[in-house]
């Protein structure tokens, strides 16, 4: 990530990655910990690890060791990660007794920000580990989505979104996961309120590899196909416009053009508080 987007994250980040800088690391202040001593980081977003990347990793390790110290902060039982959970799993499964790293004191709040917002800066989680991620910054940190954008670097909307994907049913989110749903198809499985039919239609867009734009017809009012037989062909002009408001808002959107040249936009939502969530991308207050 750019120079200009890092500074945001504030000295936490900046302070643990000043000693992996290669000729910076003081030898004295790395040391060797038994793995059984070492617990993952409990605010870790990362929920899946690749097996084949560990099983690459561990071969390396076994190989040549682990270049770069992990960092840990003690705890009542010995240590917790807070940055290197994959290199701790891949030295587990090459049979290290110990592996480096460099202990830190960082209290709670500190060490979850900084595993939060270091694997955050990753962007190889999936889209529910990262949306988790956002989440627990909000409710343990309580930091707003405005405060993370400003970390990260990354829009309000961008975060809105993401936050939006953890009311999906679960089944739903495994598909997302998982890769067969992407976050455009998922998040337009939101203008459905029944959990049930969420599941059901996106079973049905993995089965029959739907495009997203296949599926918002899907979910859109079908009785408006009965009460307009006489509908016109959309524009490419209209489509692109109908699309890039559907991935600003995070929502259905129907742009109804006439002859004339006059028309309306039709933004669907599907709660109060999802149209507080559009009216806060649209910057429109209503105090």
């Amino acid at each position: 990530m750019p120079d200009k987007k890092r500074s945001g994250l504030g000295r936490g980040i900046d302070a643990i990655f000043s000693d992996f800088e290669t000729d910076e690391i003081n030898s004295e202040n790395v040391v060797d910990i038994n793995l059984n001593d070492i617990r993952p980081n409990p605010y870790q977003p990362r929920k899946e690890f690749s097996q084949d990347a560990l099983n690459e990793l561990a071969q390396s390790i076994k190989e040549n060791g682990v270049f770069q110290p992990i960092v840990v902060r003690k705890s009542v039982n010995g240590y917790q990660i807070v940055v290197g959970e994959r290199r701790f799993r891949a030295s587990k499964i090459a049979q290290r007794p110990t592996i480096p790293a460099i202990i830190r004191n960082l209290d709670e709040s500190q060490m979850m920000e900084i595993g939060v917002l270091e694997n955050l800066q990753r962007e190889d989680l999936n889209p529910i580990e990262e949306a988790q991620a956002y989440q627990t910054l909000i409710e343990k940190l309580h930091l707003t989505q405005e405060q993370i954008s400003e970390k990260l670097g990354k829009s309000r909307p961008y975060i809105a979104n993401y936050l939006r994907l953890l009311s999906l049913p679960n089944k739903t989110k495994q598909l997302l996961m998982e890769s067969k749903l992407t976050m455009a198809q998922a998040r337009t499985l939101l203008t459905l309120k029944d959990p049930r039919k969420i599941d059901q239609v996106a079973q049905k867009v993995v089965d029959q590899g739907l495009t997203v734009r296949q599926l918002e017809k899907m979910v859109s009012h079908p009785q408006t196909t009965t009460t307009m037989p006489n509908k016109r062909k959309k524009s490419p002009f209209i489509q692109e416009t109908e699309e890039q408001l559907i991935e600003k808002l995070g929502t259905s959107v129907h742009v109804i053009s006439s002859k004339d040249g006059k028309g309306k936009i039709q933004i669907d939502f599907s709660s109060t508080q999802d149209l507080n969530r559009i009216l806060d991308l649209l910057d429109i207050s209503l105090n």
